[in-house]
């Protein structure tokens, strides 16, 4: 299975989970890491370049911090200009029909604050839902997220084992759907 890694921090250089994620991730084999923000500093994709890459590869993780809730900008802006319908979904858009989702975030906040009661009343799984439904009507499998809470508190060594799991989980192919809740 060949993975493609779509890296989406806007200021990596300064980041110490995602940084640190990236790394786990450049060993791997099968597995291409793509910067969005180091491949487009002026904000312009190239669209064909993009569903090329997408077209290459089995599995789609997209990495990111969790900034208000959602995703960085220019990760947005790539799902708007490169999941065209005809591509992704839509009359004729199977091109990524039978390929899964994973996504790998990090949020500053600690687990129990994404519940209700907490500063965030829903769960970070809750608030990825839009990515859920992106797998959905491309006919993607959506994977359950890797998600790593808490990021200004954690420790090296609480680090060095996401980052094991990580590589772990990319090295593994294999895709591990997203558990089913009750509605």
């Amino acid at each position: 299975m060949r993975t493609l890694l779509v890296l989406a921090h806007p200021d990596l250089a300064a980041s110490r989970v995602n940084a640190a994620l990236a790394e786990a991730a450049r060993p791997v084999e099968n597995v291409t890491l793509h910067d969005l923000y180091a491949g487009y500093p002026d904000l312009r994709i190239d669209v064909e370049r993009e569903q090329r890459l997408l077209l290459e590869h089995d599995r789609i993780v997209l990495q990111f911090p969790f900034y208000w809730y959602s995703a960085p900008p220019l990760l947005k802006k790539w799902l708007d200009e490169v999941f065209l319908r005809g591509f992704a979904y839509g009359g004729g858009g199977t091109s990524l029909r039978g390929k899964s989702l994973l996504i790998a975030t990090s949020t500053g906040s600690t687990e129990e604050q994404y519940r209700p009661g907490g500063a965030h009343p829903y769960s970070v799984v809750d608030l990825l839902k839009p990515f859920d439904a992106t797998a959905n009507i491309t006919g993607m499998t959506y994977e359950e997220p890797l998600i790593v809470h808490g990021t200004h508190g954690l420790g090296d060594a609480e680090l060095a084992a996401f980052q094991d799991r990580y590589r772990e989980l990319l090295a593994s192919g294999a895709v591990r759907r997203r558990a089913l809740t009750a509605a």
